[in-house]
């Protein structure tokens, strides 16, 4: 089999090869729920901006803005709240799980932004929660430096959440927070580009989101590619094969295939040498 052929019958694959990975999508709000649960949520702010100005402070106690992790890379963002008892430790392990199989390392073609959105949360909770991270982490050596974790005011905090759709409540009678799950992708500018909803984040959808978001800047030829051969669904939070695209991709590898198969005929009809002729008596 040919390469060129080869290629034209990956990319014909590719349609199930996406879907396989596709996890289920998350269960819509049941009737009936309890009422703090119909108040949280994520709506989807798609290229709005991020306030950059908004005020934080590090896990080391400094004082930060926004626009301290924007301006050259992308970023993706978590909101959570650090003494939370369950799902955001799992939401932050999916990310962890997605951060080690990712050839991107933090700090160094993106930034990971981890901000509690509990404003009563300080520095030695932040600080705690990154050395957990850290100390698991494969890449912690070059990653520390571009995953940072933020406290901040209540100001800060509603104006952020506000600004990204993230809705969540205090339930009294837990002493919890309810809120969703997910993190979100945003351009170096500041501008939302894309939502990741769940607690288990896809690298394959990861690594696209912040390919497109890095405005060219991200990845390399192939990334390109499969951007092209993969489209983002904002209801799912994912991205899913474009059939489209797919099949003209490889329709054009074919037309390429054939061409250069005629080509290689005419060249070697060129190169043979001419039969000799035979003389009659």
């Amino acid at each position: 089999m040919s390469r060129s052929l080869f290629i034209a019958l990956t990319l014909l694959a590719l349609p199930a090869l996406a879907s396989a990975q596709l996890g289920p999508k998350p269960p819509p709000m049941a009737v009936g729920q309890p009422e703090i649960l119909q108040e949280i949520g994520w709506d989807q702010n798609l290229g709005e901006k991020i306030p950059l100005d908004l005020a934080f402070k590090d896990e080391e106690g400094h004082d930060v803005v926004l626009a301290d992790y924007f301006g050259d890379k992308p970023v993706v963002l978590s909101l959570v709240y650090y003494e939370c008892p369950m799902l955001c430790t799992i939401s932050l392990n999916g990310l962890a799980r997605a951060l080690e199989v990712l050839s991107f390392v933090p700090g160094q073609e993106f930034e990971v932004l981890t901000v509690s959105f509990d404003a009563n949360e300080g520095t030695q909770l932040a600080a705690a929660k990154k050395r957990a991270y850290m100390a698991s982490y494969e890449k912690s050596e070059e990653g520390a430096q571009g995953w940072h974790f933020l406290t901040g005011d209540e100001e800060s905090v509603n104006r952020l959440t506000r600004a990204v759709g993230f809705r969540f409540a205090w339930d009294e009678e837990t002493k919890q927070f309810a809120h969703p799950a997910g993190i979100l992708v945003a351009a170096p500018d500041g501008t939302i580009t894309h939502y990741l909803f769940g607690v288990e984040y896809s690298p394959k959808d990861l690594r696209l989101a912040l390919v497109a978001a890095g405005q060219g800047e991200v990845g390399n030829a192939v990334d390109q590619v499969l951007l092209y051969c993969f489209q983002y669904d904002p209801k799912t939070g994912r991205y899913s094969a474009a059939i489209l695209n797919i099949v003209r991709i490889a329709g054009v590898v074919t037309l390429l295939a054939m061409a250069g198969l005629l080509l290689t005929i005419t060249r070697r009809r060129r190169q043979d040498p001419p039969a000799p002729a035979t003389s009659s008596h």
